[in-house]
């Protein structure tokens, strides 16, 4: 297994303008294809935008589904791949043959779809159907998988992708700088957002501190240290719908430790070298061989009644 250069990227997407979130994409993969990279990873719902569609009906919601992998917007992402020799990965709504509507996240190369995977803990709009299988899939000899935004911070669910195989977790999410019973939660003024080039320093406070990055760092390197796994982080960055999202797109090796982190405040994109010796010296490999399952199977394992609902998070404006 050789090194692998991914690029994670954050950007200001636009709700429902599929064409316009395409061509940036396409903007930041030709750039990510320019420094090295073999694999360029976007945020959830990167080609639709997503805070808006928790005000849409299912007709609504069902008109900017499309099909996956034959609709436009997954053709226009292998189109951007072969024209810039990288994979790409990034996320839509999906018009399922079932007719229900999905939250998939997609890989795709210059010959196609590589791996598409649903989102098991949608929660946004009620029309979501969520999706109930694991997802671990090849790209140059690297095993990897994909959790979408709320299905990592289950952490069984980030354990089983581990177990399966992978060494790396693809976690776009769509998150931060929204209200929660968590202390030091809440919204961004979308004033700040305005006024970042005359005064980012109040944007950056905001942006840093608990409503945004200091309670990422509460728990995304556990995921990458527990697992012993690279973590691939996207997030949007400025307005999505109404509300402000802070970007920090990152990429964790398998010691929790940073290895590259979007620091503007606007479009942007960092690569890291994911080297495979890391995957078996860190504490995660570790402890996953040392599990003793027959203490807690059956903890683990044992039914229960999920008490997840649908979670309506009304914008300040």
């Amino acid at each position: 297994m050789k090194n692998l250069k991914v690029a994670t990227a954050q950007f200001e997407n636009r709700s429902s303008d599929k064409e316009y979130n395409l061509s940036v994409i396409g903007e930041l993969s030709a750039k990510a294809a320019g420094m090295g990279a073999d694999v360029v990873a976007f945020h959830e719902c990167s080609i639709t935008g997503y805070s808006h569609i928790r005000h849409l009906g299912k007709d609504e919601l069902w008109d900017l589904a499309e099909p996956v992998p034959d609709g436009p917007s997954v053709r226009k992402l292998i189109d951007i791949a072969r024209q810039s020799n990288i994979v790409v990965l990034a996320g839509l709504f999906e018009r399922g043959a079932d007719g229900k509507i999905y939250k998939p996240y997609v890989c795709v190369d210059k010959h196609g779809l590589v791996a598409k995977y649903r989102k098991m803990h949608p929660f946004i709009n009620p029309h979501i159907t969520p999706g109930n299988e694991y997802v671990v899939f090849d790209l140059y000899g690297w095993k990897c998988g994909i959790l979408i935004c709320y299905d990592n911070n289950i952490i069984e669910n980030v354990r089983a992708t581990a177990l399966l195989g992978a060494d790396i977790i693809f976690m776009p999410h769509v998150t931060m700088c929204t209200p929660s019973t968590r202390p030091g939660a809440g919204f961004v003024d979308p004033v700040l957002w305005d006024r970042r080039e005359a005064d980012p320093t109040s944007l950056r406070i905001e942006f840093d501190g608990l409503k945004g990055r200091a309670w990422l760092m509460k728990w995304l390197p556990a995921r990458a240290y527990d697992n012993g796994i690279y973590a691939i982080f996207s997030n949007p960055i400025g307005m999505d719908g109404d509300q402000l999202k802070n970007g920090c797109s990152m990429i964790l090796d398998p010691f929790g430790d940073i290895l590259a982190e979007c620091r503007t405040l606007g479009n942007d994109i960092v690569m890291a070298t994911l080297t495979p010796d890391k995957l078996e010296k860190a504490g995660g490999h570790r402890y996953r061989m040392a599990r003793r399952p027959e203490l807690y199977g059956d903890i683990i394992g044992q039914p229960h009644e999920s008490q997840q609902k649908v979670v309506w998070v009304d914008s300040v404006l």
